[in-house]
């Protein structure tokens, strides 16, 4: 199939369909086309199987190093350490699945999106079919209201507009012809083309198809989002990178320790017995338990889960855990402007009359602003030629201004041009209702996108007063005279040359600028012809619309460079106006900063990666020129955040590392590919993402430095045992308590720390820096060095006081590592400044998870004893325990103050 069908004239493109302009296709060539081409709907993707997302668990690195270590256990009879290795994995791999269990649904939406039902002429006669039958060739004809069923070439037009913004990122409905187009043209220039989708606003058409299901514009995104590959989050990425680091050195040191375990026992007796291997064996096992942080994964889980449900109170629905994550890491937002920076709501901001350039102000269609001159406000009364103008827009005008009864918010019904000018009048207290009523239209030519202009004429009294709009270099051309204070006088040439200075002007600020003129009748015209009724017009006045910032964006867009953070504005709009909402917003301080669609298409990669380092507005783009942005941005190493709410940003958002949906106006697609979804569709909500994502890393960076000290010292405990000839001084099965159990609660805790006061201050973290940065390096060091020797020594004292005793040594090194790790919780809550500041109990979550820790190793010492072998211990060791089990937390509060000090 050809993909260039706007550049041929119509009777071509029927003739190369083997169509028929009049009667369409037969049922017969239906028939053969269905089955050739298909039915009209978009292909999806098979879905990955519960049994693969299962074994996919089970391919990290720690994991299988756990799985193996449960078999050996088993091997050697210790079936309940077995059983409770496994248990850990199987949690792990369950927390896993339900975490990506939020299938792909962004094809279902789009399937939806398509039109149910489409009227079609075949074999001569009008029918109505379901879409999904539609083939290449059919006659479609379409109205008002109905959404374009397949990609059509125009045919014929009566007044046709079509709401492109979801496809092409066009801020206003875009005015349709048949008239074949020349060379390669963009998208959103494709006036004789109606894609797949998009929204029928004014008029009607017929068009015949040329593309269907996966060969429109809107299954050609479909197919990006099918072939694009899955990203992974930075902190995917760097856990994993952990992982395999954290893995091979415990693969390493539980072989050295079974190596040195069997050299010893063969230098002790001269001989390897069965026992010996079976001992060092059970003692390796014990190392790579000590070593995996098994209960990490669960921790990071739960607390992206409880990010998730915070960001939820705030607007912000997060779809993907890890997402919670990246916000907080991201070095650029790419934002749609259509909806996203601005309003998405056509608001007339300038009017000029009788020589003056009046102020609109107010937001979308709510009609609460102003109209003001010179800083005062305009009267009515003694502004005559104004109030012409505005009772010439509200009376030549087919568009309703609503409000909604359930969120007393102002709309439109009709065309969004339409509707700014009806909120313009009803600034100035002309309603529709009311000068209707006073000036009834009786007669009417409709828009034309060839004439470009729309004339309705008014009973005015006995007589009758015609008012017409349109393009101002059309409409000037029209008229003889112009009103000025309150009278009517030639229009001379001197002017003309003073109005195509102030139509330069308002066009030179982005503003989509619209003349408005009148004539006088004493009796109804009876011609039609618009040659006679568009002529010796009385100029009244111009005014000017733009879609406007949002007024909360332009202080987002403030922060967001504060703190490291760059906006890049891409849109499908035009260039200028791109560029005005861009200045405005402070997101360029130059028009050179900006680029179109046709300029990125000609640069090579390497060009493009460098263009991105500078431009920040990239207008007039395509789907596919979205995707190659963001893989620029990627490839200069920038973690990148898209926003948007059309079609036609949906692939940009899945390839983002992160993709950020609008919730009011977004379609369905955007919001099921988008990593989150903003439900007020307020930029500054993402902002506050932001903020909430880098407080959630810092507390991640905090745990995991809480866990690996925890892990590192109960390797050094039996690595250094071994060394001295000692027996193993804690069980793998009191490890995984610990582990799992008594750790987890304070990490968790520790995940729900307040955010830091400077945190937007800082500038967005080095994708290079890993997790465990030099800072937390120092801290675990110094932690797990001081936990090690308080376990030894209790694990000493207990073993020589009581005989030899190895399950009372074992008891008092299991309580003395519980209670050093859990004071040890409350000192991590801070990387960089005295817990005491910050204020020791302030987080009631620690409180009650260090509490609830403390009773749940009471238990593996009391109730559970024979399974923890375990033995009870007197007061006297009670007390010998309470004073080592503080030493760790003292050193890490003096180390904390030291290192940081010489910073």
């Amino acid at each position: 199939m050809r993909h260039d069908w706007f550049n041929l004239p119509p009777g071509q493109v029927v003739q190369e369909l083997k169509s028929d302009q009049t009667a369409g296709l037969s049922t017969q060539q239906a028939a053969e086309q269905l089955n050739s081409h298909g039915y009209n709907e978009l292909q999806e993707k098979a879905r990955e199987s519960l049994f693969s997302k299962l074994i996919g668990q089970f391919k990290d690195f720690l994991v299988l190093i756990l799985i193996v270590a449960s078999l050996v256990s088993a091997f050697l009879g210790e079936i309940v350490d077995s059983v409770a290795i496994l248990v850990i994995v199987i949690l792990n791999a369950v927390l896993g699945i339900v975490q990506e269990s939020k299938a792909e649904k962004a094809l279902a939406a789009l399937k939806q999106m398509s039109a149910p039902n489409s009227k079609v002429i075949r074999d001569g006669k009008t029918i109505s079919i379901p879409a999904r039958d539609l083939v290449p060739g059919d006659l479609v004809l379409v109205e008002a209201g109905d959404r374009i069923p397949a990609d059509l070439r125009i045919l014929e037009t009566f007044s046709l507009k079509v709401e492109e913004a979801s496809l092409t990122g066009e801020s206003v409905p875009v005015e349709k012809s048949s008239l074949p187009l020349n060379g390669d043209v963009a998208l959103a220039d494709r006036t004789n083309m109606a894609f797949m989708s998009t929204l029928v606003t004014y008029g009607r058409a017929k068009g015949i198809v040329v593309a269907t299901a996966m060969q429109t514009e809107i299954g050609k995104i479909a197919n990006l989002l099918q072939t694009g590959e899955k990203e992974i989050t930075p902190l995917q990425r760097k856990l994993g990178e952990f992982s395999k680091t954290l893995g091979v050195a415990c693969l390493g040191v539980c072989t050295l320790v079974f190596f040195l375990g069997i050299y010893n026992a063969f230098k002790a007796a001269g001989s390897i017995s069965g026992p010996d291997v079976q001992l060092m064996l059970m003692t390796a096992i014990s190392l790579a338990v000590a070593a995996i942080p098994e209960g990490l994964p669960a921790v990071v889980t739960i607390v992206l889960a409880l990010g998730m449900q915070r960001m939820a109170r705030k607007n912000s629905i997060v779809r993907k855990l890890h997402a919670v994550e990246t916000l907080g890491s991201i070095t650029v937002i790419c934002s749609d402007k259509t909806g996203t920076l601005t309003q998405n709501q056509m608001t007339v901001t300038k009017a000029y009359a009788n020589g003056k350039v009046y102020d609109l102000s107010g937001e979308g269609y709510d009609p609460s602003g102003e109209i003001r001159l010179n800083s005062h406000q305009a009267e009515l009364g003694r502004e005559q030629d104004l109030a012409l103008l505005l009772q010439g827009i509200a009376l030549c005008n087919d568009a309703k201004l609503t409000r909604h009864s359930d969120t007393n918010a102002w709309g439109i019904i009709g065309d969004p041009t339409e509707g700014a000018l009806l909120t313009a009048a009803a600034k100035a207290g002309i309603t529709q209702e009311g000068i209707t009523l006073q000036f009834p239209r009786v007669k009417e030519l409709p828009f034309d996108s060839g004439r470009k202009m729309m004339t309705t004429i008014h009973s005015f009294g006995q007589d009758y007063l015609a008012f017409t709009k349109g393009a101002p270099d059309i409409l000037i051309s029209r008229c003889t005279k112009i009103m000025a204070e309150n009278q009517i006088r030639p229009l001379d040439a001197e002017m003309i040359s003073q109005l195509q200075q102030i139509n330069h002007d308002l066009a030179g600020q982005a503003l989509r600028v619209l003349a408005v003129a009148c004539r006088q009748y004493a009796q109804l015209p009876v011609s039609t012809d618009s040659e006679q009724l568009e002529n010796d017009l009385v100029l009244i006045g111009l005014v000017g619309m733009i879609d406007p910032p949002r007024s909360e964006a332009r202080e987002a867009v403030k922060v967001c460079v504060n703190a490291g953070i760059r906006p890049i504005m891409i849109t499908g709009d035009h260039q200028d106006t791109a560029q005005a909402i861009a200045l405005d917003l402070g997101i360029i301080t130059d028009k050179n900063q900006s680029m179109t669609g046709k300029q990125l298409d000609q640069l090579s990669k390497p060009e493009l990666s460098e263009a991105v380092k500078h431009t920040s507005v990239f207008a007039r783009v395509s789907p596919e020129n979205k995707v190659a942005i963001v893989e620029a941005l990627k490839a200069n190493n920038q973690i990148v955040a898209m926003t948007g709410d059309g079609i036609n940003d949906a692939p940009a958002l899945k390839k983002a590392d992160i993709g950020v949906a609008m919730g009011i106006t977004g379609t369905d697609v955007t919001k099921e590919t988008a990593d989150m979804v903003v439900t007020d569709d307020n930029f500054a909500t993402i902002v506050s993402a932001v903020e909430e994502g880098r407080t959630i890393f810092a507390n991640i960076r905090k745990f995991i430095a809480f866990l690996l000290s925890c892990n590192l010292s109960e390797v050094l405990v039996i690595f250094i045992a071994m060394l001295l000839g000692w027996p193993i001084p804690l069980l793998p099965i009191q490890l995984l308590w610990v582990n799992l159990v008594t750790d987890a609660f304070p990490a968790l805790a520790l995940g729900m720390e307040k955010k830091e006061s400077d945190i937007m201050k800082l500038p967005p973290r080095d994708p290079s820096e890993p997790i465990v940065n030099k800072p937390s390096l120092f801290m675990i060091g110094l932690q797990s060095l001081a936990i090690t020797v308080v376990v030894l020594g209790a694990f000493a004292y207990g073993y020589f006081s009581h005989n030899d005793d190895i399950s009372t040594a074992r008891t008092f090194a299991f309580i003395t590592l519980v209670n050093s790790q859990l004071l040890c919780a409350y000192a991590a809550r801070s990387a960089h400044f005295s817990v005491f500041k910050a204020g020791l109990f302030s987080n009631k979550y620690m409180n009650m998870a260090v509490a609830f820790s403390f009773l749940l190793m009471l238990i593996a010492i009391g109730p559970l004893e024979a399974i923890f072998k375990t033995q009870p211990l007197s007061v006297q060791d009670w007390l010998i325990i309470a004073g080592l089990s503080p030493l760790p937390f003292l050193v890490a509060e003096i180390g904390k103050l030291i290192y940081f000090k010489q910073k």
